[in-house]
């Protein structure tokens, strides 16, 4: 189970610092829920949706890129801390993502305030 939750979680890295939008979206579930934590915020579900907002992050955005700078996976969940530059407004910041996976795809994703 771990590593199939690692493997995705590389997954969506890789594609997402390519900026495949298809290859990126391949490893959700088709009701991803993305949600902001701590609590239960929900931000957005489905890929439809994921599709309009990485779509226009990435032509927004064609230098952004996000290293790895550590990953902790128990189970199904995987946690990942990144660095993110090339952004258009300038910042660079310091991001943690969760994934929850289940049957192969990544269900649940939350990002840290």
């Amino acid at each position: 189970m771990e590593d199939v939750a690692a493997l995705l979680a590389q997954q969506q890295l890789d594609a997402y610092n390519q900026q495949n939008i298809e290859e990126f979206l391949e490893v959700y579930s088709e009701d991803v829920v993305v949600m902001h934590f701590p609590g239960d915020e929900i931000v957005y579900t489905g890929k439809n949706k994921m599709r309009e907002r990485y779509s226009q992050l990435f032509r927004n955005n064609p230098n952004q890129h996000a290293e790895l700078l550590s990953r902790m996976v128990k189970g199904n969940i995987v946690i990942d801390h990144e660095y993110v530059t090339g952004r258009s407004n300038g910042p660079e910041i310091k991001a943690i993502a969760m994934y929850e996976t289940r049957d192969k795809k990544i269900q649940k994703v939350w990002f840290v305030k």
